[in-house]
């Protein structure tokens, strides 16, 4: 059962209202924190979420820190600003973002509402 999510609040610069943005979980949050500290960056940069052509399934998700742009849809989520463009918001949008952490494996896992199908991977989806 996914973590209680952080509070959130959104710009919308999509004209898109009533869409959903993706959300974080908070320790998908405390990770972000501390990669965003680590690399040095300022607060102008936040996380982008991206959806590109590719992978097994048809898109992938992209994820990097960038600074924002316009048509950006930002969600503030603890002081982490989430970004995500207008043309991958209709793909993600209700996402979930969490990090895993396994005997395995470690990492971001996501968690779309829209994909009907993914991957073994967890970063290949199709809509």
């Amino acid at each position: 059962m996914p973590e209680e999510l952080h509070q959130e609040t959104s710009r919308h610069d999509t004209g898109q209202t009533g869409v959903p943005g993706v959300k974080l979980t908070p320790r998908a949050v405390e990770v972000v924190r501390k990669m965003h500290q680590k690399e040095g960056l300022s607060a102008d940069h936040g996380l982008r979420i991206a959806v590109v052509g590719g992978g097994c399934s048809g898109f992938q998700y992209s994820m990097n820190f960038d600074t924002r742009k316009e048509g950006d849809l930002v969600t503030e989520l603890d002081g982490v600003n989430v970004l995500v463009d207008e043309i991958s918001l209709p793909y993600i949008a209700g996402t979930t973002l969490d990090y895993v952490e396994g005997l395995h494996n470690a990492g971001f896992r996501f968690d779309n509402p829209r994909a009907t199908r993914t991957c073994g991977c967890g970063s290949s989806f199709s809509a």
